[in-house]
């Protein structure tokens, strides 16, 4: 039985590497054969992690079957899994995220969640002394993981430790951190190919408050721009996007990673009184400029009221 490993829906720079990373783990010093797998298609920047390190693209599946054995990296979230999740033979969780709940498992497995950036730092102390064997290809994605998470340590999750172990692969593989993240944000900055729907569920979460259940999706860009000349199109996309994927509205923060501020468009009034309650903004007009505004996890999710 060789076991599946996988992140969540949507998959970013390190729901596709961490993968990889783990499934290299289990099957080259574990000795227990086990295989990265994606549920969606990555984003740019995933994509250039991948042919920049020399990795193949995993394969990507919708579900997974009751007899297929998992390990969950980067997500603990049911919504952000296959729908057959808690009927599979669920073997371990890593992740960075806060506990949502909702998972169940037919015995006793391993988890291991900690306030870290990246899941790829999480695992460079799992894996400990063993990391030595891995090939570049591998820590190279450790690294890459690592600056996306952090945006080159400019995120509000970025730890001391993320940081000294970014430093340490680089040193190792001898990259320029510099050099390596400027190729990957301007990677994840070209979304010329992209529909609207599609960047609207690029990088995003489910989350709920007071009853209004919402899409609160993320573009992180050194080109923020480029997004906002989209900025009609890309509301008048919401409804239809939120309508498929049973939510009452989209929230955009376009995540300006040089300024450091994010802009939230705001197509209503629902959009108006969350983002006023939320962040103390005063709302003008259709979007609003949000200084210091990075993470997800750590400042828009946890302040998100009505």
């Amino acid at each position: 039985m060789t076991i599946l490993v996988f992140g969540h829906k949507s998959p970013d720079t390190d729901s596709t590497g961490s993968p990889l990373i783990w499934a290299w783990y289990l099957t080259e010093v574990k000795g227990t054969q086990a295989k990265a797998v994606l549920l969606g298609e990555p984003n740019t920047e995933a994509l250039f992690m991948l042919k920049h390190w020399g990795l193949t693209k995993p394969e990507i599946i919708a579900d997974v079957a009751a007899s297929d054995e998992v390990v969950i990296v980067d997500t603990n979230n049911p919504a952000e899994l296959p729908p057959g999740i808690n009927d599979c033979k669920l073997l371990g969780i890593i992740d960075h995220h806060m506990l949502v709940g909702g998972l169940k498992t037919r015995t006793p497995i391993d988890i291991t969640i900690r306030p870290l950036a990246c899941t790829a730092t999480l695992m460079h102390d799992l894996i400990g002394a063993d990391l030595a064997r891995a090939p570049k290809a591998v820590k190279g994605a450790m690294l890459s993981c690592i600056l996306s998470d952090t945006l080159e340590f400019r995120s509000p999750t970025t730890t001391p430790h993320d940081k000294a172990v970014a430093e340490k692969l680089a040193a190792d593989l001898g990259v320029s951190i510099p050099e390596l993240a400027a190729k990957m944000f301007e990677a994840k900055s070209d979304v010329s190919a992209f529909s609207d729907a599609a960047l609207l569920r690029m990088d995003s979460k489910e989350f709920t408050i007071d009853g209004k259940d919402l899409r609160v999706s993320v573009l992180e860009t050194t080109a923020p721009q480029v997004l906002l000349d989209r900025k009609a199109a890309l509301m008048a996309a919401m409804p239809g996007v939120a309508n498929e994927d049973g939510a009452h509205q989209v929230l955009l923060f376009v995540i300006d990673i040089l300024k450091e501020e994010a802009t939230l468009l705001v197509p209503n009034d629902l959009v108006k009184r969350i983002a006023e309650a939320s962040f103390g903004a005063t709302v003008t007009g259709d979007t609003v400029v949000l200084p210091g505004i990075m993470s997800r996890k750590k400042q828009i999710i946890p302040a998100l009221k009505m």
